[in-house]
């Protein structure tokens, strides 16, 4: 029942956009959006089992909806699921070379936004005075003026 209403949902859809770009004219709508969300997958995937599949590819505007999306907003893509190449000879360290220096960056960063949050909340307060070595109490400057 479950492909049965799926494959429904594809034919309803394939009337809908009929030989229209998009669902709505000329220019894209969030429903595009998501549609071809849920379309390219289904048409680009390798499935199991691809009676389903088989059924999209039948719909032959969707199919050109989801072609024209992919050459349209993934140029790069040609209509395959690949980023774009990258420059050749180009290693990991080429590609960005202050990598190290983000990544230390991004490290410090947290660490001071954890400390900060701390202090602010009270988790970890600074107090001035109190104990000091072997558990005795500092000498204030009052009582060192009293010794001498």
């Amino acid at each position: 029942q479950l492909y049965r209403e799926a494959r429904e949902c594809l034919t309803l859809l394939s009337q809908r956009l009929g030989s229209q770009k998009f669902f709505f004219g000329d220019s894209p709508a969030s429903l595009d959006a998501l549609v071809f969300s849920r379309l390219a997958p289904l048409l680009k995937a390798k499935l199991p089992n691809g009676k389903l599949q088989q059924h999209l590819k039948s719909l032959q505007n969707l199919c050109n909806y989801c072609t024209s999306i992919l050459s349209l907003y993934f140029p790069w893509d040609g209509g395959e699921s690949r980023p774009p190449p990258h420059p050749e000879g180009l290693g990991e360290a080429e590609e960005d070379p202050h990598k190290r220096r983000k990544q230390l960056l991004s490290v410090l960063v947290g660490l001071a936004a954890m400390l900060g949050y701390a202090f602010l909340s009270g988790i970890v307060s600074i107090q001035r005075g109190g104990v000091g070595p072997a558990g005795r109490q500092p000498v204030t400057m009052e009582e060192e003026e009293e010794e001498e």
